[in-house]
């Protein structure tokens, strides 16, 4: 058996060497935005000259992250795109899980051409249809409002479609098991189906979280005053309004990612099992 082992260590070394040399490869850009965030603004593109020292921390400084916070309103646009993301990220959970729980589990008529029609508008981008969307949500007076931001994006076709396949894999015999002792159809998704599926619910989080607190383009059309702008339209404040410094930038890029950094961290066993199990059953 070890020697099996051994053997199989051996013949995977270069894909582990491979992958090494990837993770590295995406870590350094990382690894530069961070440590530059708390050097003074000359010792940025100078230590690049120098080898590794752009990624050692030279002349620490924190000047960076006060004029982050002095030059605009990053709180403010931290709380706008954390508030709206999580209402959107929850509903999103609640409603794409029923669906897809009804098209795994429920039989009734017509589910195969609903399947169908959500396959079908996977494909579709979202551009095709951003303005038909802008003139709906104008029309309702919720330009400048979280509700155009939350409303427009809590069905998602993906998500339903991931729930699906995930709870094909749910066997029949709970359900009915829950059915004999008199559980209803939301007493057994709630009690039943729900805690055996963590790992789904963790892995649509995490892509719908990160979808949303990096989206720009929606935000942009929909929110006008400042007070409304998300953290991704922040970031632009640094490069629209002159002086233009890079250490700041890498300040509010470092704010603005340590969110999903820990959604990341803290899901990521459930999310790679998600990923693993889900979407392959056809």
């Amino acid at each position: 058996m070890k020697l099996l082992n051994t053997r199989e260590k051996r013949r995977n070394l270069p894909l582990y060497v491979i992958n090494t040399v990837l993770a590295i490869i995406y870590l350094l850009p990382l690894i530069w935005m961070f440590v530059s965030s708390f050097k003074p603004e000359a010792n940025i593109f100078s230590d690049m000259s120098k080898g590794l020292q752009a990624f050692m921390f030279t002349d620490f400084t924190l000047d960076n992250y006060k004029e982050v916070f002095q030059r605009t309103l990053m709180p403010k646009y931290i709380f706008n795109s954390m508030f709206y993301v999580t209402i959107l990220v929850f509903c999103s959970l609640v409603v794409n899980s029923l669906c897809g729980y009804a098209l795994a589990k429920l039989k009734f008529r017509g589910s195969g051409l609903l399947l169908s029609v959500i396959l079908s508008l996977m494909v579709l981008p979202l551009e095709s249809i951003i303005l038909s969307l802008f003139y709906i949500i104008a029309g309702f007076n919720w330009i400048d409002t979280y509700k155009a931001l939350i409303i427009p994006f809590i069905a998602k076709c993906f998500d339903i479609y991931l729930f699906r396949q995930f709870f094909l894999d749910v066997p029949d015999e709970l359900i009915e098991a829950a059915q004999i002792d008199g559980c209803g159809t939301i007493q057994i998704f709630t009690k039943v189906v729900v805690p055996n599926c963590f790992p789904v619910f963790a892995t649509v989080l995490i892509l719908d979280f990160v979808a949303y607190w990096s989206d720009f383009m929606w935000p942009l059309l929909v929110t006008t005053q400042k007070s409304m702008r998300t953290v991704q339209l922040g970031l632009q404040t640094f490069f629209a309004e002159p002086p233009v410094y890079y250490g700041p930038i890498m300040a509010a890029l470092v704010l603005a990612s340590l969110p999903m950094l820990i959604m990341f961290m803290f899901f990521q066993k459930y999310y790679v099992q998600g990923i693993a199990t889900s979407g392959i059953k056809g």
